[in-house]
């Protein structure tokens, strides 16, 4: 079965053999090495200097990676911008909500791109925000929000950016050089190719010199401090930290991130192509689009169990519109191990279903 929704990916063999590697205690040097090499390997996805970014390991999903990134960097006296366009905006809101965070939304609606405008005149009006989070990839609509633009504004006016790359770090270009941008968090699962279980924040050491306390087991500061000194507070999900690590060497081998946005564009392209000669549109221009997935509308006549179900016979998991959109669209994801012939074969199994 091919996986073709936003995580977690078809796995390649070489990824899935690392999660048959032996039994390791976490308190030993070896487990410690292993998370050296997997913490050096997440910089140099992005070549950053060890010097001035941390990355930080954490055992769970993305959104644990997230949460742990709001909860430490927005301080007990900060206020928090969240720039919202879809499901997981709305979750950056919930999680400042949870945790008593100071914060405002701008919203626009899930189909729409960031106003830049409208975010601008937020920040401007006061009271001051210490920080802004945005989603960089929302993947309610497979939307690549414009963060670049956002950590401009942002470093004019010296506010940090905090950014959700959960579906975007390694595959989509992150500007780490601009002096807006503070912290990125990310999973193994989805654009590296690893497995669930094992997630991540990059932040930049200053900010974490003045990080909050608020959380126990997400306690970002607390977390790093152990990681330089190679040591962990709790039991880490170790088999998924030795599929990160192969993941991470697989996307070295195979020409890092600028390969590997270069093949999901391919394959987004030969889908988006295909569909089309079929007459089903794209819900978002694919220059406005993420090349990790994109979503379309559903064909007149066909419900999205239909196609789902008749998708999943012939080998192949696809994703529904979230929300309010669940009727009208679906979303394909090219990440994972997936190549040509397999999205040849999709587009006939495409075919028979909106034909027949």
């Amino acid at each position: 079965m091919l996986l073709l929704n936003p995580g977690p990916v078809t796995l390649s063999e070489r990824v899935r053999r690392s999660l048959t590697r032996p039994d390791l205690c976490h308190r030993e040097s070896e487990f410690f090495d292993l998370q050296d090499e997997a913490r050096a390997r997440l910089l140099a996805v992005h070549g950053l200097d060890p010097v001035r970014w941390a990355p930080v390991l954490l055992t769970g999903s993305g959104t644990a990676a997230v949460e742990a990134m709001i909860a430490a960097l927005v301080p007990a006296d900060g206020r928090l911008l969240v720039v919202e366009n879809g499901v997981y905006g709305e979750r950056i809101a919930t999680i400042a909500k949870q945790y008593g965070i100071a914060h405002e939304t701008v919203r626009r609606d899930w189909m729409e791109a960031l106003d830049i405008a409208a975010v601008a005149a937020r920040l401007d009006a006061g009271p001051a925000f210490t920080h802004v989070a945005v989603i960089h990839h929302e993947t309610t609509t497979g939307r690549l929000n414009d963060i670049a633009a956002l950590g401009a504004l942002c470093a004019e006016r010296g506010v940090r950016l905090l950014v959700d790359g959960v579906s975007s770090f390694g595959a989509e270009a992150i500007d780490f050089d601009d002096d807006g941008l503070v912290a990125v968090a990310a999973a193994a699962n989805k654009c590296l190719h690893g497995v669930p279980g094992a997630a991540f924040v990059i932040v930049r050491r200053d900010a974490l010199a003045s990080a909050s306390g608020r959380g126990f087991y997400l306690d970002l500061a607390r977390l790093a401090g152990l990681q330089d000194r190679r040591d962990t507070p709790f039991t880490p999900a170790v088999h998924a930290y030795y599929a990160l690590v192969e993941a991470l060497r697989e996307h070295a081998d195979e020409g890092g991130r600028a390969a590997r946005h270069a093949r999901y564009a391919a394959l987004a392209g030969q889908v988006r192509g295909g569909l089309a000669g079929l007459g089903i549109e794209s819900a978002v221009p694919a220059a406005e689009s993420s090349v990790v997935l994109r979503a379309y509308r559903l064909p007149t006549g066909l419900a999205y169990a239909d196609l789902h179900d008749g998708l999943k016979s012939r080998g192949f998991v696809i994703y529904a519109g979230q929300g309010g959109l669940s009727g009208s669209l679906f979303r394909i994801s090219t990440m994972g191990d997936i190549d040509t012939t397999d999205i040849d074969r999709l587009l006939k199994g495409f075919t028979e279903l909106v034909t027949r």
